[in-house]
C-alpha cells in the first residue's frame, strides 16, 4: 500500500529558550524594525504606542506620526474587521498570518500587508508590515495586459470569422497553396465543388491533383514561375476528371516566414461555371448583421446589404446605387483617399476607425476592413465591411465630451472640429500630461507637484479637479 506523507507545515525554532536565547531591548527592536517596512508595537486596545518605519517613502506618507492613535484609525472602513481578527488572534496565541489593510493618507490609500503577534504577556502586540504598492502595481500591469490580450484575441476571432465568411462563400475557386511543398493548405467551397471533390477532400492534399495526369508537370512549373513573378502570370490547364479547362492565376504572399501561393481557378467551358443558386451569396451579404458595400474602381456604389442601407439611412438601394461612397462613409476629404491608397497598394486594410454619415444627418462611429479585387478585364473592385463600435468602450475623444488622452485622440479630432478647437484640446491634454508626469515623480505628494510645475497649491487643485485627476478629500479649505 503506497503511503503519502502529509505536507510539512511552518516550522520554528526547536530550542527558543536557548537559540536564540534572551535578547536584550535594543537587540529586539532592531531586528522587529528590520522584519518589516514598519513595525507597530500596540496595547491590547489596538493604540499605537510606538512605531519604526524603515521606508523613506512612507515616512514622507506620514506613517511616523501615528504614535498614540488608534490603528483603527489609519485604515480604511473595509480593513476594520481585519485589524480586530488580528489584534485578537494575537491575544488569544492563535497562529499569526498575514493579512493586508489599506492605509489611509493624505496622498491616497497605501496597501500594507500585516502580521501580527503577541509580545509578551502583559498584552502588548506587534504588528509587522511590509509595503505592498510594488506588487499592487504590478498585478494591475498584469491585468492590463491579460485585458489587452483578450481584446486581441477576439478582434483575431472576428477578423478570422470575417475571411472565412469571405473565402468560403466566394463564387471563384481560391485556395492556398504551400509554396514549397505544393501542398494544398486551404480550399474554399468553390474549389471543391469546381473538381468534383468532397468538402474537406482538398486539404493536405499535392496541388498537381487538381488536373489531369498530362498537366502536372506543367502545372508544377507554373507554380515556380508565379513563386518569383512580378505580376501573376496566368496558365490554363485541364482539370481532373475530364471536367475541362481552367485558367489558374497564383499571386505570392508570406505569412508567418512561409511562402504561400494564392491560386484562383476560373473556368473557361461554361459547363463548368459554378451555378448561382447553389450559392446564395447575395442572400447571405444582405443578412450579415455588419454592413457590406461594393464599389467600382471610382469609389462608387454598386450593391450594399440592408445593414448598410440602415447606416446610411435610406429606404431603398436605387438612391444609393452610382453615388460616390464618400458621401456616406468617411470624414469630407480625408478618409476614403487614404484608404484608397492603401488597398491600392497593399490590397487590404484592416479596423480602419472612421464614420458613416447618414442622408438625415446623423452621425456613427465605425470600422472598416475592406479589400481591393482586381478584374480579368483589368477593371478594379472595392468591397467594404462596416461594424458599428457604438457598443464598445470607445478610445478616441468626442468633442465637448472630455478632454483627449493621447495624441493618437487628438488626430481623430481633424475633420471633426476646427483648428483653433483642436489647439485648445491639445493645450488641455499637454497641461494634463504635465501634471501626472508631476505627481508621478513625487509619488503623489501634491505639495512637491506644485512646486516643480510652478504653480501655487490651490491652483494645482483647481486644475486636478478640471481634469478629473485623483481625490480632492484633502483639498485645503
Amino acid at each position: 500500500m503506497t503511503r503519502h506523507p502529509a505536507p510539512a507545515g511552518p516550522s520554528g525554532f526547536s530550542q527558543p529558550d536557548h537559540y536564540p536565547g534572551l535578547l536584550d531591548s535594543n537587540a529586539a527592536a532592531q531586528m522587529l524594525a528590520a522584519a518589516g517596512d514598519v513595525s507597530l508595537v500596540l496595547d491590547s486596545a489596538g493604540t499605537i504606542l510606538d512605531i519604526a518605519v524603515a521606508e523613506r517613502d512612507l515616512v514622507v506618507l506620514g506613517f511616523g506620526t501615528w504614535a498614540g492613535r488608534d490603528w483603527r484609525d489609519t485604515v480604511t472602513r473595509d480593513s476594520l474587521p481585519k485589524i480586530d481578527e488580528m489584534l485578537a488572534d494575537a491575544i488569544a496565541g492563535r497562529p499569526a498570518r498575514w493579512r493586508q489593510v489599506n492605509q489611509t493618507t493624505d496622498n491616497g490609500e497605501v496597501p500594507v500587508r500585516y502580521l501580527a503577534m503577541a509580545l509578551g504577556k502583559d498584552g502588548r502586540v506587534v504588528a509587522i508590515g511590509r509595503d505592498m504598492r510594488a506588487q499592487a502595481a504590478t498585478q494591475q500591469r498584469l491585468i492590463q495586459a491579460q485585458q489587452s490580450l483578450e481584446r486581441d484575441y477576439i478582434r483575431l476571432r472576428q477578423v478570422e470569422a470575417r475571411y472565412r465568411l469571405l473565402f468560403d462563400m466566394g463564387r471563384e475557386a481560391v485556395l492556398v497553396i504551400d509554396a514549397a511543398t505544393r501542398r494544398i493548405r486551404e480550399a474554399n467551397v468553390a474549389a471543391h465543388r469546381l473538381v468534383d471533390a468532397k468538402p474537406g477532400a482538398l486539404v493536405d492534399q499535392p496541388a498537381t491533383m487538381l488536373v489531369e495526369a498530362a498537366d502536372r508537370e506543367r502545372l508544377v512549373a507554373y507554380l515556380g514561375a508565379a513563386a518569383v513573378a512580378v505580376t501573376p502570370p496566368t496558365e490554363v490547364l485541364m482539370l481532373r476528371k475530364g471536367i475541362g479547362e481552367g485558367r489558374f492565376v497564383a499571386t505570392l504572399f508570406r505569412q508567418e516566414r512561409a511562402a504561400l501561393l494564392l491560386l484562383r481557378i476560373e473556368p473557361t467551358a461554361v459547363g463548368a461555371q459554378v451555378s448561382d443558386e447553389s450559392l446564395p451569396l447575395r442572400d447571405v451579404v444582405d443578412a450579415l448583421p455588419d454592413a457590406f458595400v461594393l464599389a467600382d474602381a471610382d469609389m462608387r456604389v454598386l450593391t450594399a446589404n440592408a445593414s448598410f442601407l440602415e447606416l446610411a439611412e435610406l429606404p431603398v438601394l436605387d438612391r444609393m446605387t452610382g453615388g460616390a461612397l464618400g458621401e456616406w462613409l468617411g470624414r469630407p476629404g480625408i478618409d476614403l483617399e487614404v484608404i484608397e491608397t492603401q488597398l491600392r497598394e497593399h490590397g487590404t486594410v484592416r479596423n480602419v476607425a472612421t464614420i458613416m454619415r447618414g442622408s438625415s444627418g446623423g452621425e456613427e462611429e465605425v470600422e472598416l476592413s475592406g479589400v481591393a479585387v482586381p478584374g480579368t478585364d483589368g477593371s478594379m473592385h472595392f468591397g467594404f465591411t462596416i461594424r458599428t463600435l457604438a457598443r464598445r468602450v470607445v478610445d478616441t475623444a468626442q468633442p465637448g465630451r472630455e478632454v483627449p488622452r493621447s495624441v493618437e485622440q487628438l488626430t481623430e479630432l481633424v475633420g471633426r472640429m476646427s483648428l483653433k478647437e483642436i489647439v485648445r484640446e491639445s493645450t488641455d491634454l499637454i497641461e494634463r500630461l504635465c501634471i501626472e508626469a508631476a505627481l508621478a515623480h513625487t509619488s503623489d505628494n501634491r505639495a512637491s507637484a506644485a512646486e516643480i510645475l510652478g504653480v501655487s497649491r490651490q491652483s494645482l487643485y483647481s486644475k486636478l479637479h478640471r481634469h478629473g485627476l485623483g481625490s480632492l478629500t484633502s483639498e485645503p479649505q
